[in-house]
């Protein structure tokens, strides 16, 4: 299970970090505030009041060493960049930022922002699903809870056909179509081809049912 960070406990990172670590993901929550710090410690695997733009405090914390940061500061958009920048600087693969406009995420991608979130226009428990399933290439919500998925084939279904992973009734999600390679060519998926390294599929299932399939 990855390890991720949250920086900025309001509304949006609070209930990130609880979806989060209540799927039994390891969550460090980061905030000036002592009082929302306190307020969410049982909650998290560690909770930690501090300055999120103190580079040596980040290290000291071993918040350098994180899979996923999501900076969810909102009011103060230069401490955003400053965090976005020491965490990118510190080599944290993944740096999700928050952005407000457009022009923030902008500047936040200039920076080195590798994602970036809007929480007034999209939920936590869609980012919660988002960051704890599989290597999701692109997703689109088709209804409530529901979404159309590309990902890469996962390592354990390599070499297998979806007859003999039976991904319908075990993992309860449906493949409905499969690219090879670069081709850009997605095809309907034949129950007995073996699925190679390389391959995308297509999924429809429910977000949470997703979120479970192996990376």
């Amino acid at each position: 299970m990855k390890k991720f960070a949250i920086f900025g406990l309001g509304s949006f990172g609070s209930r990130l970090a609880g979806i989060l670590a209540d799927a039994g993901a390891e969550v460090i929550a980061v905030d000036r505030d002592p009082a929302v710090i306190e307020e969410i410690r049982d909650r998290v695997a560690m909770a930690i009041c501090m300055d999120v733009t103190d580079e040596k405090a980040l290290v000291a914390q071993g918040l350098d060493r994180v899979d996923v940061a999501i900076i969810g500061i909102g009011s103060d958009f230069e401490s955003s960049l400053l965090t976005t920048v020491i965490l990118k600087q510190l080599g944290v693969k993944s740096v999700i930022a928050r952005a407000q406009t457009f022009n923030r995420g902008e500047i936040l991608r200039r920076i080195g922002a590798d994602d970036l979130v809007n929480p007034e226009a999209e939920s936590a428990y869609r980012w919660a699903h988002r960051l704890l399933g599989p290597n999701v290439i692109e997703q689109i919500p088709l209804s409530d809870g529901v979404s159309l998925v590309r990902i890469p084939v996962p390592e354990a279904w390599q070499g297998k056909s979806l007859a003999e992973l039976d991904v319908r009734r075990r993992h309860e999600v449906s493949v409905v179509a499969v690219g090879h390679g670069d081709s850009g060519v997605f095809e309907p998926p034949m129950p007995h081809d073996k699925l190679r390294p390389g391959d995308i599929l297509v999924v429809i299932g429910a977000d949470d049912t997703i979120s479970t399939l192996p990376g």
